[in-house]
C-alpha cells in the first residue's frame, strides 16, 4: 500500500467529509488559544474533568498521537489498538503513552500538542480513503480518525478554556462536519458548537434532555 504526499485524496472526498485541513484547522485554533493562558494557571482543574490543564492537554496529545499510529501500519489492527503502553502518573490521571516535560513549560507543552496533531494530520493526508483501522467506538477510515481528532481537539479546548478562563467559540462549519460525520443521531441546531457540546455532554439544548452518558458513531457508512 503506497502513500501519496498529495491532496488528491482529499479532493476526492464528500464536501461534508472532515479533513486533514480542518484537523489542522483545529489544532492551530486550539493552541493559538491557550497559549494565551497564563503561566501559573495550569494546575486548574480542566472544566468538568478530573484532570488539571496540565493533564488534559497531555491527554488530548495523546488522542492525536494515538489516532495517527494507528493509521501507521502498511495493514492497521482491525480489532484492537496497536498496543503502546499507557499509563498514569498519578491515581484518577489520564492513561497516556504521551507525556510532556514539565521543565519545558506550558510553551513546551503546547509544543507536544502541535506535534501530536501534526502527526495525525499527515497520516490522514496520506493514508488511502479506502485503508481502515480499528476504534473502540467503530472501525473507520482516514477521514473518520480526522473527525474523532477534531473533536477531541474541540472539545477539550472547551473543557481547558473553561479551567483557564478563556473565550473558545470554534467554527461553525467545522463543528457541523464533526457532527455530521460521527454524531448522526444529533438533530440539526443553529448552533452547530452549541449541538456539539451537547452531544458530548457539556452543554444543554434546547428541547433535548442534558447526556449524561454518549459516544460518537466512528464507523464508516455509505
Amino acid at each position: 500500500m503506497s502513500r501519496s504526499t498529495s491532496r488528491t485524496t482529499e479532493a476526492a472526498l464528500p464536501h461534508s467529509a472532515v479533513t486533514a485541513d480542518d484537523l489542522d484547522r483545529a489544532v492551530q485554533l486550539a493552541v493559538s488559544v491557550l497559549r494565551q493562558a497564563p503561566p501559573t494557571a495550569w494546575d486548574a482543574r480542566a472544566g468538568s474533568l478530573e484532570w488539571d490543564c496540565w493533564e488534559t492537554v497531555e491527554h488530548l496529545s495523546d488522542d492525536l498521537f494515538a489516532y495517527a499510529v494507528q493509521l501507521g501500519p502498511r495493514r492497521p489492527p482491525l480489532e484492537r489498538n496497536v498496543p503502546f503502553v499507557w499509563e498514569s502518573r498519578r491515581a484518577g490521571g489520564p492513561a497516556n503513552a504521551v507525556h510532556a516535560d514539565r521543565t519545558a513549560g506550558p510553551a513546551g507543552l503546547l509544543q507536544v500538542l502541535e506535534a501530536s496533531g501534526a502527526l495525525l494530520v499527515a497520516m490522514v493526508r496520506t493514508t488511502p480513503p479506502k485503508v481502515r483501522a480499528h476504534h473502540v467506538f467503530g472501525v473507520s477510515d482516514p477521514a473518520g480518525f480526522a473527525a474523532m481528532g477534531a473533536v477531541e481537539t474541540l472539545v477539550h479546548t472547551h473543557d481547558l478554556t473553561e479551567g483557564l478562563g478563556l473565550d473558545w467559540n470554534p467554527p461553525a462549519d467545522l463543528c457541523a462536519r464533526v457532527l455530521a460525520r460521527l454524531f448522526p443521531d444529533v438533530p440539526d441546531a443553529d448552533d452547530p458548537w452549541r449541538a456539539l457540546l451537547w452531544a458530548t455532554g457539556r452543554a444543554e439544548l434546547a428541547g433535548q434532555p442534558r447526556r449524561t452518558t454518549w459516544r460518537w458513531d466512528a464507523s464508516v457508512r455509505g
